[in-house]
């Protein structure tokens, strides 16, 4: 490892931390003054097996630029992920996917398959063995074995650098090395790109996994409340895409400096993009539905800012007649796209917990329930105006494209089969959803 000011940084970090052991598989090391915390797991596998897998000198890097849409990454705006981009391979087609929120993406990034096979539809939903409605963030909320646990299976390391609370919260403890996001702005529930980038610099520096996944929340936090998005200026928002351009040139920088860029594959993407609405746009359904004698007082709505996902909670031989009526009623309000019966639109493919109707917004709109206050954002995304992302692979081994644009249509799924394919770890049972985009 090169002696260099940066290293010199993390190292003393964690020399002044407090040292916390905890029994059993895990240590957790915490630097308060840099604000780091990372956890490290042992391998389950027999010592020579792993020994043999972690000898490739192969690296991935995940880099989820949270909430970007595709037209921002620019030479102006973000000149060093748009030369990022424009040196390996671009995929401009690329989409996000129902429903089009954080969490789920996120996990379809890293299973490679649809909600109704992760268990993991939308950042809200109804929990129907509670009763309440919740955020997806714990880690049983993942019904599959994600691309983390498969390399660390096959004696691989990996790590996660998530910004956000539920996200680290969802993944829980499946990578080798767990960063836990610090500090946390209020309010927001995530930590600040400069901080996210100090963690994930450290990581690879002094634990050299062979993947990292890493999510930069900043430009998706901004995107949430600059009240300039609806007027087009995007003051703040344009501030943020500048400032996490410099954190991605920090990393880029790191990798070519200390070799590992020869070896490694970059994935870039963002989870969604972003739809700003006036205070005016705004669609609220509670009361439409109260005001049905079938369905007052037994439809729940969990709120996912462009996308609202209603459950019946009454008689359930009287389902049929209730999406029914959900989805006329629903329908005819100013805003709304389109409502969706899940069970007859092969294409959402969210799931059982994805709600019995899924109602769309339009560009430019979003929704508020259970109340109007509940949702005073005028960023928003979980529509299909929000479904565009960049995504295009980077890095200097010798599988990466160079300055390569691809009609196909990437998506978040594809991102764990080709990490698979990267690493020659194979399929999970009954296959990806997605596909590698590695050539």
């Amino acid at each position: 490892m090169c002696d260099s000011p940066r290293d010199s940084r993390a190292s003393g970090a964690f020399e002044r931390g407090r040292h916390e052991i905890r029994t059993g598989r895990r240590t957790l090391l915490t630097a308060g003054a840099a604000g780091i915390a990372i956890s490290t797991a042992t391998s389950g596998l027999p010592r020579a097996a792993a020994a043999a897998s972690a000898g490739t000198r192969r690296r991935a890097y995940v880099l989820v630029l949270d909430g970007c849409r595709p037209d921002e990454i620019s030479p102006t705006l973000m000149p060093r992920t748009s030369a990022l981009r424009d040196g390996g391979l671009h995929h401009p087609r690329a989409t996000s996917l129902p429903v089009m929120e954080t969490i789920p993406s996120h996990v379809m990034m890293m299973s490679g398959v649809r909600p109704d096979r992760s268990g993991v539809p939308a950042n809200s939903i109804l929990d129907r063995t509670t009763g309440e409605v919740r955020d997806m963030d714990r880690p049983e909320d993942i019904r599959v074995r994600t691309i983390i646990e498969r390399l660390n299976r096959n004696g691989l390391t990996t790590g996660t650098v998530l910004s956000k609370e539920y996200l680290y919260g969802i993944f829980g403890g499946r990578a080798t090395h767990r960063w836990e996001p610090a500090p946390i702005v209020p309010v927001s529930g995530h930590a600040p790109d400069a901080s996210t980038m100090e963690a994930t610099l450290a990581m690879v520096e002094e634990h050299d996994p062979h993947l990292v996944f890493v999510n930069l929340g900043d430009i998706d936090r901004m995107g949430h409340s600059d009240l300039t998005g609806p007027l087009g200026v995007r003051a703040a928002r344009q501030a943020a895409l500048a400032a996490t351009d410099l954190q991605v040139g920090r990393f880029v920088d790191l990798l070519k400096s200390s070799g590992r860029w020869q070896t490694s594959l970059l994935v870039v993407l963002a989870d969604h993009s972003m739809d700003w609405s006036l205070p005016h746009q705004l669609i609220h359904l509670t009361p439409v539905l109260e005001a049905d004698p079938l369905l007052a007082g037994h439809v729940t709505i969990a709120d996912n800012g462009g996308a609202d996902l209603l459950y019946w909670t009454g008689d359930p031989a009287l389902l049929d007649a209730a999406v029914t009526r959900m989805r006329a009623l629903t329908s005819a309000v100013p805003g709304v796209l389109a409502a969706h019966d899940p069970r007859v639109t092969p294409a959402l493919r969210t799931g059982p917990l994805g709600g019995d109707v899924i109602v769309y917004a339009r560009a430019g709109w979003r929704f508020s329930d259970p109340d109007q206050w509940s949702n005073p954002i005028p960023g928003n995304h979980g529509h299909p105006a929000t479904m565009p992302i960049p995504f295009f692979l980077a890095g200097g081994h010798r599988r990466v494209p160079r300055g390569v644009t691809s009609s196909r249509r990437a998506a978040t799924i594809d991102v764990a089969p080709t990490l698979a394919d990267f690493f020659g770890v194979g399929a999970p049972r009954g296959g990806y959803d997605g596909r590698s985009r590695l050539p």
